[in-house]
């Protein structure tokens, strides 16, 4: 957790919920809850923060209202809703029976759940996305996802994320086929949520070509605000104060999401990897990941792959 002027900043959901008295598990990059197990507590109302992962709260029964940077919506029984990272985020349940929150982060998403997951799932680049209320039955076979996903989450498997993350997949497609197939993020928003978001759908594509060989070179910050046809101050401006993190944390942590996917996804070697990634040395990118992680490429490829 680290705190920027008066908003309070977490990285992972289990800080928001210590800072709240609310211990919970420490798993980093995937947390399933029941919402009444973390608050004990039928009604709650939380302070303004920002959070930057992935959160997908499944209201079976309740009502409240959720808030992301400047705009609040309600919620009703059988409600799906999602928010993504580095909004300003505040959320309150007035009353709660059953409800559910999944996070997630964009590691876990691409590691387990797709790995182009913003172009099969483009609605999750959205700076706002209003809550979608099922029917009885659509909200059924939702309900039947999650519950295998927390099953398995309590299960010892060796494979427990890959069948979590295959779930995951499912739940998507059925948001996606319900209600977002022909949802396009980049046509929402002001002039400052529209460079967000043609800066995150630029970010993603960039490092797409950089994995797939079409280009060598990584973009810096002034490059992002060039093909943007942006002042490099302004761009930068605008990219902090809207997510909380800078141009270049963003491209050191889609750099570091991507370095981990191929160790994990490709037989391609340490150099092959690093070059895919813009790095001129090994080193270089061995440094960067170390750096990042403590441990080396090797090492962390050999770990996860025990």
């Amino acid at each position: 957790m680290s705190q920027k002027g008066d908003i309070l900043q977490y990285n992972r959901l289990q800080e928001l919920y210590q800072d709240l008295g609310m211990p919970i598990g420490q798993d980093a990059e995937f947390t399933i809850h029941s919402l009444l197990d973390i608050h004990d507590t039928a009604s709650y109302k939380s302070p303004v923060f920002r959070a930057n992962y992935y959160s997908f709260v499944f209201i079976k029964q309740g009502e409240g209202n959720y808030t992301t940077d400047h705009q609040t919506f309600e919620y009703v029984d059988r409600t799906v809703y999602f928010t993504n990272p580095g909004h300003l985020k505040a959320f309150e349940f007035y009353h709660l029976e059953d409800a559910y929150l999944v996070t997630l982060s964009e590691e876990f998403l691409k590691n387990n759940v797709h790995q182009d997951i913003f172009e099969e799932f483009p609605f999750l680049l959205a700076e706002t996305i209003p809550p979608q209320t099922f029917d009885e039955s659509g909200f059924a076979e939702i309900e039947l996802l999650y519950q295998q996903i927390l099953k398995e989450d309590q299960g010892q498997s060796g494979h427990k994320y890959r069948i979590i993350g295959s779930l995951f997949v499912v739940i998507l497609l059925k948001l996606k086929e319900q209600f977002w197939s022909d949802y396009h993020p980049l046509k929402e928003g002001d002039r400052s949520s529209l460079i967000v978001k043609n800066f995150k759908r630029l970010l993603e594509q960039h490092y797409r070509e950089l994995a797939e060989g079409q280009i060598q070179t990584q973009f810096k910050a002034k490059d992002y605000a060039e093909v943007l046809h942006l002042n490099p101050s302004y761009f930068s401006t605008v990219i902090k104060s809207k997510t909380g993190s800078s141009v270049s944390q963003w491209i050191s942590d889609k750099t570091l999401n991507q370095a981990k996917a191929l160790l994990l996804h490709s037989s391609a070697s340490i150099k092959e990897i690093g070059f895919q990634l813009g790095f001129s040395e090994t080193a270089h990118f061995s440094n960067f990941f170390k750096k990042h992680t403590g441990i080396t490429p090797t090492a962390f490829r050999v770990k996860n792959n025990a």
